[in-house]
């Protein structure tokens, strides 16, 4: 199955379980992974036998910025949900990152990630 991949968007959101998460926010990354049929989209050329990458962004911005949640898997569960009801994708990868997460000790990130597909 062909694949779009989107690596790395960038959010500033107010997600977490602690009070100061919600209240000051933090960094999130979100990577996709999106399966669909892409042959053809490569033979015509036309953004109509594809997804529109701007529609997907603005999807996910959508989800990230919008209601906050206390688990990163409750993000990348509404993002996955979201994205297989809106485009015509057979399955999709979601990984959220929560940069610097306030946890002891030295941590770069932790990622969540999840596989959802629907059946046509």
């Amino acid at each position: 199955m062909d694949k779009i991949i989107f690596d790395k968007m960038q959010f500033y959101a107010y997600h977490g379980v602690f009070e100061e998460e919600k209240r000051l926010g933090q960094k999130f990354e979100v990577d996709l992974e999106m399966y669909l049929d892409l042959k053809k989209a490569g033979e015509t050329d036309c953004i109509e036998d594809t997804v529109n990458y701007a529609q997907v962004y603005e999807v996910v911005k959508q989800l990230i910025m919008g209601k906050q949640r206390k688990l990163l898997e409750a993000l990348a569960e509404h993002t996955a949900k979201e994205l297989l009801n809106t485009f015509p994708l057979h399955e999709v990868v979601v990984r959220v990152r929560k940069i610097q997460p306030p946890i002891p000790g030295h941590l770069e990130s932790v990622t969540v990630e999840i596989r959802r597909g629907i059946e046509r």
